[in-house]
């Protein structure tokens, strides 16, 4: 691999990505739509090339595609429109790699594995998805390998990390840099996993080097499952926050629902805070190496120390984070 379209170069795993492949010697495309944002991540890179566009848009992303050997899918649009725009985007994606003679590495999550009871979930455990979320995963993952174009499908749990905005995790700790009341979404008893967008992006660029990693599927986990309140106090450790951390249940969920359709379309997906699946990475160990693993107090101590600079109101932190 010479040169990769990264698409949601922007978001937390698309960031990530991008920042591995470089250091891997690889030119980069960096595709999203905020053009401004873009720039401050990536202008002082020579080696990736940014493009702001509408990845619905066919004419943009073709163009954007051109000469790339790798097209990366790191696009997670909202909640509220994935019935909509995630068919129609991997319909795009595939004619554009089979034009650009490409391939495609796609970032996905648990959903399509449904409610699984297994202590371990891996690549060939049976995919059931009870929600509607699921099934478009599902058949997302169908339609690249009902193509002709090869395909690497990697499956991470919830994320964590620089830019990862839109996940379970960061709706805590964007109050806790605050120094606001904080939320944390599900029991704080039940063991999760959280992955480190770093270390995904390092999983999945190695695998993407690897012509025999193709037309497969790849669980990648994080470093250990860990429960809510061990990752509370953490938090309090490496910062000095003080103030309440409340449990957000489903019920919580579905009433805020009736106001925000963000926590509308959240509700179905709950069950993953009460029956987690956690994932194996007994294939990547065997067939490739060690997972990356970065330890929890470390991730999250980088992740607060890049929410204290960016978010304005960190003046009123309490302490400094723990060097």
């Amino acid at each position: 691999m010479k040169k990769a379209l990264v698409l949601g170069a922007s978001g937390g795993m698309g960031y990530a990505l991008v920042r591995e492949l470089v250091s891997r010697g690889v030119d980069v495309v960096a595709f999203a739509r905020g053009k401004e944002k873009m720039k401050a991540l990536f202008e002082k890179e020579s080696k990736v090339t940014i493009y702001a566009g509408d990845v619905l848009t066919e004419g943009e992303v073709s163009q954007a595609a051109q000469g790339v050997d790798v097209i990366f899918h790191a696009i997670n649009f909202p909640y509220p429109v994935w019935n909509v725009t995630h068919l129609i985007c991997m319909d795009i994606l595939i004619r554009i790699a089979e034009a650009q003679q490409a391939k495609i590495a796609l970032v996905d999550n648990i959903y399509a594995y449904g409610a699984q009871h297994k202590e371990k979930i891996s690549e060939d455990a049976q995919k059931e998805p009870h929600t509607k979320k699921g099934e478009i995963r599902l058949a997302m993952e169908d339609k690249l390998k009902d193509s002709n174009v090869p395909s690497l499908i990697v499956h991470f749990p919830d994320f964590y990390g620089p830019y990862a905005e839109n996940t379970m995790l960061y709706e805590t700790l964007k109050n806790v840099v605050r120094n606001k009341s904080a939320n944390f979404v599900g029991g704080v008893q039940v063991a999760r996993e959280y992955l480190y967008t770093f270390d995904g992006a390092k999983a999945m660029v190695e695998l993407a080097l690897r012509d025999d990693a193709y037309n497969q599927n790849w669980n990648i986990p994080a470093v250990y499952p860990i429960t809510g309140g061990e990752v509370i106090k953490m938090i309090r450790e490496e910062t000095g926050y003080q103030k309440s951390i409340r449990t957000v249940s489903k019920t919580m969920i579905r009433f805020l629902g009736m106001f925000q359709p963000f926590m509308k379309e959240m509700v179905e997906m709950m069950y993953l805070t009460e029956t987690p699946v956690i994932l194996s990475g007994k294939k990547y160990e065997t067939e490739i190496g060690p997972v990356p693993t970065t330890p929890y107090q470390e991730g999250i101590k980088a992740t607060l120390k890049w929410m204290m600079e960016k978010d304005s109101k960190v003046s009123s932190m309490p302490t400094t984070i723990n060097r």
